[in-house]
């Protein structure tokens, strides 16, 4: 059989083979973009003036810049660029850590309730003055609370023979619908004048009010919400083949699962905490990053973590940036996940790969 001009051909590259050209580019990208997120808005900085003022900073010589630049980089725009990439980051490694445990695309914080959950949590909190600490706290228990719910009454919906991919996805919509109510309720009985208003602003998510004492109090969450699945992502590739087959390896599919759960939800809770609701991230980031490098959760979570810093910088830039006055950061991120989740549905029909 003689060969074909198909047969010499170079095979083709598989996602998982670009792997470090891929992080290379991302981080490149990151650097760039963190630098000029400092020069843009509405207050200009160059460049050449924004390295005099960190330069100033770090050697205590005068600038010879006006006090109020030096304000603006390190009081204003450093703790937002800094959210921004904590938060989208947490979203997206909370979002690929769902999509895995569940084994399901379609899944992420939102649709299983975990942001709704953490919402209320928050807008109760911010109710009864309880300060960030307590908006923390609050947020987490909730969100907790509503993924536990999701679970369970998703549990009782497959005994009936159902889909279990729809039937997580149908019960998170209700369940996040549940304490989208409760949110109502929070808001009506809600002083006008203060607290009202508050809750509002909040709910439509936000980088514009995060300062360096909010990222300090997340950060330590974040962190025991990050590290432990970073170490543990090798297992996630285990997990998605099935509880049994994990089984037979030699894991506590139980226990790890509600670990890598209770991680997730910390992920987002931390994150809505301080920066409002900002959905879909965790939708839309681990789909692309899987796009760029495929499935394996070693690589995976790590440009899920790079890709998810940029995204939510980028659509940052431009909700500060691009218009007359700032839009809610959340109202983009809806803008742009709601025509992805109606892709994802089309594209279900043909599988997940």
């Amino acid at each position: 059989m003689q060969p074909t001009e198909e047969s010499l051909q170079a095979p083709k590259k598989l996602p998982e083979e670009n792997s470090a050209l891929v992080l290379f580019v991302l981080i490149a990208l990151l650097l760039a973009l963190f630098a000029a997120s400092f020069a843009w808005g509405r207050y200009p900085i160059s460049l050449g003036q924004l390295f005099r003022v960190i330069e100033a900073k770090i050697t205590g010589v005068p600038s010879g810049l006006p006090a109020a630049m030096e304000s603006v980089v390190f009081n204003i725009r450093m703790p937002r660029i800094f959210a921004a990439l904590l938060i989208g980051s947490a979203l997206s490694v909370a979002g690929s850590t769902y999509q895995g445990l569940f084994r399901n695309p379609m899944v992420s914080s939102d649709i299983l309730g975990a942001s709704s959950g953490a919402g209320f949590g928050a807008a109760a909190a911010i109710l009864l003055s309880l300060g960030l600490t307590g908006i923390q706290v609050s947020s987490f228990i909730c969100s907790l609370a509503a993924v536990v719910l999701t679970l369970l009454v998703g549990s009782i919906v497959e005994r009936d023979g159902r889909s279990s991919g729809l039937s997580l996805v149908l019960t998170g919509m209700v369940v996040s619908t549940l304490f989208s109510s409760f949110i109502a309720i929070s808001k009506y009985v809600a002083d006008p004048e203060e607290k009202l208003p508050a809750i509002t602003f909040w709910l439509m998510g936000g980088l514009s009010s995060v300062g360096a004492r909010d990222l300090r109090i997340a950060l330590i969450p974040m962190a025991i919400g990050f590290v432990p699945i970073l170490l543990l992502r090798w297992k996630l590739n285990v997990l998605s083949f099935g509880d049994e087959e994990a089984r037979a390896l030699g894991l506590e599919t139980s226990r790890l699962r509600i670990f890598l759960i209770v991680c997730s939800t910390l992920l987002t809770a931390a994150s809505v905490s301080i920066s409002g609701m900002i959905g879909w991230v965790g939708l839309i980031v681990p789909h692309l990053a899987r796009m760029l490098v495929g499935p394996n959760y070693s690589i995976l979570l790590p440009v899920s973590a790079l890709l998810g810093g940029l995204f939510l910088l980028i659509v940052d830039n431009v909700a500060r940036c691009a218009f007359a006055v700032e839009v809610p950061i959340g109202i983009l991120t809806s803008i742009i996940g709601a025509p992805f989740f109606v892709y994802l549905l089309v594209k279900g029909k043909k599988g997940w790969t």
